[in-house]
């Protein structure tokens, strides 16, 4: 791929690699531009090579979080758990009344309570795969997992959510 070409995937990738690298980061913002701008360096010298076996999106999004581990090595900070759902979107998309808007943000935080309560692997494939928009196997992938234990995961992770959520509601 010539490198002009591999900068204007990148662009239009840019976005959902910024969420996936806020997701990697315990959504610490700082961190996640250095893991996306240091991931990014790694493509474009050639340190991390696209072999095509897989999406250029899954690859990338597997490069993303192998640097956020490595940075979260070396600083030996720990990460932060909780993945924050509730966005400045909320502000731009009220509907209804101060009451329905205290409900969804009640709501919002209970499920970020509760996918803080999974486990690493639950979280990441709960993710990939609501808000990333992978496929499971394409979130196997960028995990470095086998594609039967991402489905472990992800059909444990909905089902400790149905729990902790106290619903009987079926979670996607």
């Amino acid at each position: 791929m010539k490198p002009r070409e591999l900068e204007a995937q990148l662009e239009s990738l840019h976005e959902e690699s910024f969420g996936w690298a806020l997701s990697c980061c315990g959504h610490d913002e700082t961190e996640a531009e250095d893991v996306l701008q240091t991931t990014y360096l790694k493509i474009i010298t050639g340190k991390a090579r696209f072999g095509g076996r897989s999406s250029l999106k899954t690859w990338v999004f597997g490069v993303i979080r192998r640097t956020a581990q490595e940075v979260s090595r070396r600083a030996q900070a720990e990460r932060k758990r909780v993945l924050h759902l509730v966005t400045d979107d909320l502000e731009d998309h009220r509907a209804g009344s101060a009451d329905q808007d205290l409900d969804k943000a009640r709501a919002a935080e209970r499920l970020t309570s509760a996918m803080g309560k999974l486990s690493d692997r639950q979280r990441e494939v709960l993710h990939l795969v609501f808000y990333q928009d992978l496929s499971i196997s394409e979130a196997a992938d960028v995990m470095g997992v086998s594609l039967g234990s991402a489905r472990t995961h992800y059909e444990r992770g909905k089902e400790r959510l149905r729990s902790l959520l106290g619903e009987g509601e079926n979670v996607a």
